[in-house]
């Protein structure tokens, strides 16, 4: 198996067996973090960043999609094809203890001293020169959400880039660190949320992107009309107190959640809505863009009764504690209006 921290390995080629393997059993395959430059009839690149997160597969399905369908001939357009934490893949996991989450270490980290954090810059300053076509990061979720695109820039090729995944974009600028805040300063970005890891529906939808910006000469430069598009931004990221226990089932623990937690993925939801109950808000902590702390802006409690202070709309709740304890809780967004 590889090493944890491995440096950057490069082919021009397809290793044997590529379009077959599973992501637990491409450490056979790969060494580690591995980018694959391949041909194509349009010489500007598609870059595609898959498994960032080891136990989010669905980029490698849509890559393998894309490939089969290719297979005999030359794409349409070149493509790199930048394989994460192949480590954390082998176990089914999001990123080994031992390893910061590798969709963390892009320019603008707060970990710009860490190894892979170096890997990640050296590759970054690589893909400024080589004109790429566009950057699209493929990622799973382990709630229950739509699928649906994130971006970082609001250009109108940068949108009409996320209308080419669906209509539900989020615009977002935390965490730092991320690929497609480091790759948005020179091309179009975008960050794909396909569903839940086994969602099938998820890999066509992103092969399908794939293809579309295989065959596009170019991203269209004028607005994405409305109605196309339904906007959100990022206005707090929520998380546990470190030391705080959870339960989703009822359970005894310092916050109890409300059943079915993750049904409220991506519903408008109104002040008052009951979240959980716990003897202290402090429990349940929110942070702005800037690291913030806005909990009492989000939050009211009484009565042992945690519930949302404002009308708004979460995203990517979990309930896998693993997960939460790595990143968060959740999201929470508000709509935002086209850029005129």
């Amino acid at each position: 198996m590889p090493e944890p921290h491995a440096p950057l390995h490069r082919l021009d080629h397809l290793p044997s067996g590529f379009v077959d393997t599973s992501a637990t059993d491409l450490h056979r395959l790969l060494d580690g973090p591995t980018l694959i430059s391949l041909p194509g009839r349009r010489p500007d690149p598609l870059f595609v960043s898959i498994l960032l997160h080891g136990n989010e597969d669905v980029g490698l399905l849509a890559v393998q999609q894309v490939l089969r369908r290719y297979a005999g001939g030359p794409l349409p357009r070149a493509m790199l094809v930048f394989v994460g934490n192949v480590s954390a893949a082998a176990r089914g996991l999001r990123h080994l203890d031992s390893q910061p989450d590798f969709n963390r270490i892009w320019p603008g980290t707060p970990h710009a001293h860490l190894p892979e954090a170096a890997l990640a810059r050296a590759l970054t300053e690589e893909c400024r020169t080589r004109n790429l076509f566009a950057s699209v990061d493929l990622h799973n979720n382990t709630g229950l959400n739509p699928h649906y695109a994130c971006v970082s820039r609001l250009d109108a090729r940068t949108l009409q880039l996320a209308s080419l995944f669906g209509r539900t974009v989020v615009h977002f600028l935390s965490p730092p660190g991320t690929q497609t805040i480091a790759f948005s300063a020179f091309v179009p970005a975008i960050t794909c949320e396909c569903g839940k890891t086994g969602d099938a529906s998820g890999a066509v939808r992103a092969a399908e992107l794939i293809d579309a910006c295989l065959h596009l000469e170019s991203l269209p430069d004028h607005a994405v009309a409305e109605g196309d598009v339904h906007l959100f931004r990022t206005v707090a990221t929520v998380r546990p107190a470190p030391t705080t226990s959870l339960s989703f089932d009822g359970s005894p623990a310092d916050l109890r959640f409300v059943p079915d937690l993750d049904h409220f993925n991506f519903r408008e939801l109104s002040a008052g809505t009951l979240l959980a109950d716990t003897a202290s808000r402090t429990h349940l902590i929110a942070t702005d863009d800037g690291g913030r702390d806005v909990s009492a802006e989000f939050f009211a409690h009484a009565d042992r009764r945690l519930r949302l202070a404002r009308t708004c709309m979460p995203a990517m709740i979990t309930r896998d504690q693993r997960v939460i304890r790595q990143d968060c809780l959740c999201y929470l967004m508000e709509r935002m209006a086209l850029p005129a």
